[in-house]
C-alpha cells in the first residue's frame, strides 16, 4: 500500500482518541463502583476471573492475529476460522460451568458457584465477534473500532453502576463482564456487514491455525505468569487483600493497556504489511516505539510520585491501603511500556516461536518473585514483582531484537531524549511535591504536580531535545484527507 504510513498514523490517532475516551470511562467507572461496592466484592470477582480468564485466552485461539498477520486471505478462510472460534467458545463456556464447584472448594467461597456459571456466557459473546473484529483491524478501520469499544465500555459501566445503586453488590461487576463483550460483538457484526459462510476443509487455514496456536500458548504462559499472584493472595490472604491488590494492579495497568491498545493493534497491522521490507519495517517500528515510550515515561513518574493522591481521588478513602501497593507497582508501567511494543516486531515478522520461548523464561522468574513476596502480603508481592520485571528488562530487549533489523543501539537512540526529558520532569515534580506536602485537597496536588511535570517534560522533549518536528509530522499526516479509498483485503 502506497498510503500505509498515512493509514497507520491516522488509525493510530483514532485508536489513541478511543483509548483516551476508554481511559476516562474506566477511571470514572472504577471511581464510582469503588465507592458503591466493597473490596470484598472486587476480590470475589477476581477469584473467579483470575481462573476463568485462562479460558478467555482460548476464545480467539490466536486466530484474530492470524487473520491480521496473513498477507492475503480469502472469505472461505475467514468463515472457517469463524466457526472454529464459535466451537472453541462453546467448549470454554462448558468448561467454565464445570470449573464452578472446583473454585468454590479451592477458595472456600460458595458464592463463586453462580458467579462462575454466569461468566460462562461471555465466552460465547466474545467468540462470535473475533473474526469481525479482526477484519476491521486488517482494514485499519480504527475509527470504527474506537467507537465500538467506547460504546461497549459505556454500556457495561452504566449497567454495572445501575445494578450497584440497586443493591446487587458483586453481581453488578459480573453483569459488566458479560454486557461489554456482547455489545462489542453485536457492533462489529453491524459495522462489517460480513456474514460468515459454511466452514470448509482444505482452504489453506492450516498455517493460520499453527500461528494462532503458538500465540494462544504464548498468551496462556504469560497469563499464568502475570496472574498467579492473585490466586495465591486470594487463597492465603483472602478476598479483602486480593481486592486491594487487584484494584491497585488494575489502576496501575490502565495507562500501559490503553497505550498498547491504542498503538499496538495499528502497529501490528502495519508492520505485518512490511514484513518483507526490513528497512521500512525498522523505520516504522522505531517511530512507534519512540512514541509509546515518550508517553509512558511521564505516566510512570506521575504514578510513582502521586500514588497516594491517585488512589484517594480515584478509589476513595476506604482504599487507602492500596496506595502503597500502587506505588510499588508503578515501575512496571515503564517496564511494560518498553517490553510490550517488542511483540509487534516479533509477531509481525513471524517470530512467534521466539515470543513463546521468552514467555517460558519470564513465567518462572515472576512466579518465583511472587513466592518470595507472598509471606509479606500484597505489599511484598508487589515489591517482588516489580523488582523481577526491572531486572528482566535488558535481557528481554536483547533477546527480542537478536537477528531482527532493529538493534539495541537503535532502540537506545530512539528513547534517549525521552528518558533525559523524564529525569528533568521528575525532578521538577518532586520539588513541587516537597513544597506542597500534604497541604490542600488531593485533586489540587495532582493538578499542580501534573501540570508542572507535563509542562517541563514537553518543553524538554519538544524544544530542548529537538523532537518538535517529529510530532508535527505526525499531526500533518493525521490531517491528511486523502485516505478515503477502500482498503483491499
Amino acid at each position: 500500500m502506497k498510503d500505509l504510513k498515512e493509514r497507520a498514523i491516522r488509525g493510530g490517532f483514532a485508536k489513541l482518541c478511543g483509548q483516551a475516551a476508554n481511559f476516562v470511562l474506566r477511571l470514572a467507572s472504577i471511581a464510582v463502583l469503588s465507592r458503591l461496592l466493597n473490596p470484598e466484592d472486587f476480590g470475589l470477582l477476581a477469584m473467579a476471573t483470575v481462573v476463568t480468564g485462562v479460558y478467555g485466552l482460548f476464545t480467539s485461539a490466536g486466530l484474530s492475529s492470524a487473520t491480521v498477520q496473513k498477507e492475503t486471505i480469502t472469505d472461505a478462510q475467514v468463515s472457517t476460522l469463524f466457526w472454529i472460534n464459535i466451537a472453541v467458545g462453546a467448549i470454554l463456556a462448558l468448561a467454565c460451568v464445570l470449573t464452578a464447584p472446583i473454585l468454590v472448594a479451592f477458595f472456600h467461597e460458595p458464592r463463586l458457584f453462580w458467579v462462575t456459571i454466569a461468566i460462562s456466557a461471555g465466552f460465547l459473546f466474545n467468540a462470535a465477534g473475533v473474526q469481525h473484529f479482526a477484519l476491521l483491524q486488517r482494514q485499519l478501520r480504527y475509527f470504527a473500532l474506537a467507537a465500538i469499544e467506547t460504546v461497549a465500555q459505556v454500556t457495561g459501566s452504566l449497567v454495572a453502576i445501575a445494578m450497584a445503586l440497586a443493591g446487587f453488590g458483586y453481581w453488578s461487576l459480573v453483569a459488566m463482564a458479560i454486557v461489554s463483550p456482547a455489545v462489542t460483538s453485536a457492533c462489529t457484526w453491524l459495522t462489517t456487514s460480513w456474514i460468515p459462510g459454511l466452514p470448509r476443509l482444505r482452504v489453506g487455514a492450516g498455517a493460520m491455525l499453527r500461528f494462532g496456536g503458538t500465540l494462544t500458548l504464548n498468551g496462556l504462559v504469560i497469563y499464568v505468569a502475570y496472574n498467579l499472584e492473585k490466586v495465591l493472595l486470594g487463597r492465603f490472604w483472602g478476598a479483602d487483600a486480593l481486592g486491594l491488590y487487584g484494584r491497585a494492579y488494575q489502576l496501575v495497568t490502565i495507562p500501559t493497556d490503553n497505550l498498547n491498545g491504542a498503538i499496538g493493534g495499528v502497529a501490528f497491522s502495519a508492520l505485518s504489511r512490511l514484513q518483507h521490507d526490513p528497512i521500512r519495517l525498522k523505520n516504522y517500528f522505531l517511530k512507534g516505539y519512540s512514541l509509546v515510550v515518550s508517553l509512558t515515561i511521564p505516566t510512570t513518574i506521575f504514578c510513582a510520585l502521586f500514588s497516594d493522591d491517585i488512589v484517594q481521588v480515584v478509589l476513595g478513602p476506604k482504599w487507602g491501603e492500596a496506595g502503597a501497593i500502587f506505588r510499588l507497582l508503578a515501575p512496571t508501567v515503564l517496564i511494560f511500556g518498553m517490553i510490550n511494543p517488542l511483540s509487534w516486531l516479533l509477531l509481525s515478522s513471524g517470530l512467534q516461536g521466539r515470543s513463546l520461548a521468552i514467555s517460558l523464561v519470564i513465567a518462572p522468574l515472576v512466579i518465583s518473585a511472587y513466592l518470595i513476596g507472598l509471606p509479606y502480603g500484597p505489599n511484598g508481592v508487589a515489591l517482588s514483582y516489580s523488582t523481577a520485571m526491572t531486572l528482566w528488562l535488558v535481557p528481554h530487549i536483547v533477546w527480542c531484537l537478536h537477528g531482527t533489523p532493529v538493534s539495541p543501539w537503535d532502540l537506545f537512540l530512539a528513547v534517549k531524549r525521552s528518558f533525559l526529558s523524564g529525569i528533568v520532569a521528575a525532578a521538577a515534580a518532586f520539588i513541587v511535591l516537597l513544597y506542597v506536602g500534604q497541604q490542600g485537597h488531593p485533586i489540587l496536588r495532582l493538578a499542580l504536580g501534573g501540570c508542572v511535570m507535563v509542562g517541563v517534560y514537553c518543553y524538554m522533549l519538544l524544544l530542548v531535545m529537538g523532537q518538535r518536528a517529529f510530532y508535527l509530522d505526525l499531526l500533518a499526516v493525521i490531517r491528511n484527507p486523502s485516505l478515503d479509498r477502500k482498503i483491499e483485503q
